[in-house]
């Protein structure tokens, strides 16, 4: 999943020359074009980083939804489709217009994964899908409308809030990975059994040995040799399903509107536009991160184009079978890891997910992997992004005390919906759908406290650590 990566835009660092074997150039790092030895294997540690996160939001969803594996299959190649649209067009642009022209990956967000299974919830069987596009479709037009002024509202997205959020996306998914480890069907009689549990904890113990004893490109995909030696070690024992294999088309464009026309609620609508709101925030985050890393200066200008892109990724996925799309931030960690800054690495990347979407038994390799595998990777991998949003508050000056106060409240209002999921019950089928999502209600109710501490009628030079925008 996606979390924002802090970090101001100051003056460009200076450009090295680029060494060609013929001669020393200027083009800028980020514009090189690497020869293929270089490129492809660059390439692929992106593809490598970002693989699991875009096939994680279709995977939960469409098993909140009771898709079957095939539906689960479509989702997932969708989803893969909108990722290498959305990259595509982010690093290689139509100048001026869309694309912010860094080596910057888009995908759908987990961080719109709650929001959505409240939907889902709030649906009966059949009519989950269409509610959510339609909402969907709506923060993209969202996006679209408030991108170019978004570099004003940062300041009332800093560390303080986005940082809440991003825990709290860890925190209230939790459920989901620890379902899986028990079978994934809670009306299975096997549901909890000690085969499920045994399974899903070889998988995390797998995942922690090649993290602790593994080297370079290995150690990076650690999450991906768990879920692959986590389903072998299935196969004996008749947990891993093959049959999807036989069904899924070899190539295929997922078809548009394939799980019914939209439909459009305003409560839903109103909770992704929330979520929309944070996803911004995180990708402006990391174009920020990005001009920095790349020593290139990311102006107001490149950040509207770059959320123009995502607005575009977010309003027309849903035709097809996306879910709200954003920046990926361990993608930005692989560019400041490896030092390949050229965008045309990313955009062979994003050319790759185009390939994997078209060719739907691809997807089905991923949706075949067991439920209890599936779980004990969810721990590391949502484990991680409340890891992510502890390390964005522990920058958030939490030495104030209103902060705290700020933070602990929050951080309340977003694990009701967890410790207490019919608290709202007696509330407008409205409230329900945005209070009983723990992330918009923790990014409400902190959006409203940040105003109340440090906006309205605060001392001027109130310490609030906060995004920067050219």
């Amino acid at each position: 999943m996606a979390q924002p990566a802090q970090g101001p835009a100051h003056a460009p660092c200076p450009t090295p020359p680029v060494h060609t074997e013929d001669s020393v150039t200027s083009v800028h790092p980020v514009d090189e074009k690497l020869r293929p030895a270089r490129l492809v294997p660059a390439a692929l540690q992106h593809i490598a980083a970002m693989y699991a996160g875009v096939v994680t939001p279709p995977l939960i969803i469409g098993q909140a939804c009771g898709l079957d594996i095939a539906a689960r299959t479509r989702l997932i190649a969708a989803s893969l489709l909108i990722a290498g649209v959305a990259t595509v067009l982010q690093t290689i642009g139509v100048k001026g217009l869309v694309g912010n022209r860094l080596p910057f990956v888009n995908a759908a967000s987990s961080a719109g994964i709650a929001p959505i299974l409240a939907i889902a919830e709030t649906n009966s069987k059949g009519h989950q899908l269409p509610a959510i596009y339609g909402a969907v479709m709506c923060a993209g037009v969202f996006c679209l409308a408030v991108g170019p002024f978004f570099g004003r509202l940062l300041r009332f997205f800093p560390p303080l809030v986005t940082g809440v959020v991003i825990t709290l996306i860890g925190v209230t998914l939790m459920p989901v990975p620890v379902s899986w480890a028990q079978g994934g069907d809670k009306t299975a009689a096997d549901f909890g059994a000690m085969p499920h549990l045994a399974l899903a904890g070889f998988t995390l113990a797998v995942i922690l040995l090649i993290q602790r004893f593994g080297r370079g490109f290995v150690k990076q995909v650690a999450l991906l040799f768990g879920l692959l030696i986590g389903t072998l070690a299935a196969v004996p024992f008749g947990m891993a399903d093959f049959g999807a294999l036989k069904s899924a088309p070899v190539a295929a464009l997922p078809a548009p509107f394939a799980f019914g026309p939209p439909a459009f609620q305003p409560a839903a609508i109103l909770s992704l536009c929330i979520v929309m709101l944070v996803l911004m925030t995180e990708s402006s985050a990391g174009m920020l991160a990005l001009g920095e890393i790349c020593g290139r200066r990311t102006d107001a200008r490149t950040i509207t184009r770059g959320l123009r892109t995502d607005g575009i990724a977010t309003l027309l996925g849903p035709v097809f079978g996306g879910f709200p799309t954003s920046a990926f931030a361990q993608n930005v960690g692989v560019v400041s890891l490896t030092r390949v800054r050229s965008r045309y690495v990313v955009a062979v990347a994003g050319g790759a997910l185009l390939v994997l979407g078209a060719f739907p038994v691809l997807g089905a390799v991923v949706s075949l992997v067991p439920m209890p595998v599936l779980g004990g990777a969810g721990i590391v991998l949502f484990g991680s992004i409340a890891v992510s949003g502890i390390r964005t508050l522990s920058e958030a000056g939490l030495d104030d005390s209103s902060n705290i106060i700020l933070v602990a409240v929050a951080l309340g209002a977003g694990i009701i919906p967890l410790a207490a999921p019919t608290f709202y019950a007696g509330f407008p089928a409205w409230a329900q759908t945005v209070l009983g999502s723990g992330i918009s209600a923790g990014a409400l109710v902190a959006v409203l406290l940040n105003l109340f501490f440090h906006h309205l009628g605060a001392r001027r030079g109130s310490p609030v650590p906060a995004l920067e925008s050219s």
